[in-house]
């Protein structure tokens, strides 16, 4: 595993672990997770790094946004995406998104089948997604 890998897997046990427990992923998380993807990509790319890193992050933003505008999705999975699309890049992070689809409704469904209260978290989908899309690459 790379330091890019090694990264992912934290970020993905932190994020997953802080919604479980307070149906919450904290901005500190995905702050540290945008700024070792940014800063991956910056050492291994130069500028070009950054771009691609930065427009990952972007894309990854704007995939979930319009769940959040409509009250599907909380704040911090959207900024969850954000940190992964810096790490993945865009066209892993829109894999991602892709792979955490099935996850997150199989999430959903036994989550209401154990008739758990709150909000799904939906943290544990969205990094297993990224986690396949980072595993894809090779």
């Amino acid at each position: 595993m790379n330091g890019l890998a090694w990264a992912a897997a934290a970020l993905g046990c932190a994020a997953t672990l802080d919604d479980v427990r307070r149906r919450q992923v904290a901005n500190g998380i995905n702050l540290a997770g945008l700024s070792a993807g940014l800063l991956w990509h910056v050492w291994t790319g130069g500028a070009a790094g950054l771009g691609r890193s930065a427009e990952g992050a972007a894309v990854g933003f704007l995939v979930f946004l319009i769940f959040y505008a409509a009250g599907g999705m909380g704040g911090g999975d959207v900024k969850l995406m954000a940190a992964f699309g810096a790490m993945l890049g865009p066209h892993g992070i829109l894999l991602a998104a892709l792979l955490a689809a099935p996850a997150g409704g199989l999430l959903a469904a036994a989550w209401v089948a154990l008739r758990r209260g709150g909000g799904i978290p939906y943290a544990p989908a969205i990094t297993l997604g990224a986690w396949l899309a980072l595993a894809g690459r090779g």
